[in-house]
């Protein structure tokens, strides 16, 4: 084991400003507003989202299953936890049968002034869809119902697809930082 630095974005974006137009979802697709009967199902997203990424390096806890469930019940029982801002996407089959949950957002309270979102997933089989641009969307609107100016997020610097549509959304990259994180070598 040896501890790694990884370059990560801190984005932020102007709430005040109007944003980008409400994405269309796709046919089979809903967003599910939060209720804490979902917090497994989120977890479970979270889960299928980052575990073969570079951010589960970067916070293990992404890597395990046991990890997202902590990470979900820590960041829902904080007190800056907004339920306006985390929303859950699920897929449903055309003839309604079948349904999976694939992706997740969620929002809480930095300051007066900021939101903050904590986790953008979408599982691999539902990438390229827009849905990512979906839930920013949903997770915007619920910091601005909140009454805040700005948002940001942080982004880890190789996840060059996540920054792009952080760029198109609004995002602008505000300051550099560094996670040390514990790698294994091989």
């Amino acid at each position: 084991m040896g501890v790694t630095y990884f370059k990560r974005y801190r984005m932020e974006i102007d709430l005040t400003r109007p944003l980008f137009e409400p994405p269309v979802l796709p046919a089979g697709y809903e967003v599910v507003g939060w209720h804490e009967s979902l917090l497994e199902a989120h977890a479970a997203v979270k889960f299928q989202s980052f575990c073969l990424e570079i951010d589960a390096n970067v916070f293990p806890c992404l890597g395990e299953r046991d990890g997202c469930s902590r990470l979900m019940r820590e960041i829902t029982r904080r007190d800056g936890f907004l339920a306006d801002a985390t929303w859950l996407l699920v897929w449903r089959s055309e003839d309604r049968r079948s349904a999976e949950y694939c992706g997740t957002i969620q929002g809480v309270l930095d300051s007066r002034e900021f939101g903050a979102i904590q986790n953008l997933g979408i599982t691999p089989r539902h990438r390229g869809l827009g849905l990512g641009s979906v839930l920013v969307h949903r997770a915007l609107d619920g910091f601005r119902q909140s009454g805040l100016r700005r948002a940001y997020l942080e982004v880890t610097a190789q996840n060059t697809g996540a920054i792009r549509l952080y760029q198109r959304l609004g995002f602008r990259k505000a300051r550099t930082v560094y996670k040390a994180a514990d790698v294994a070598y091989a």
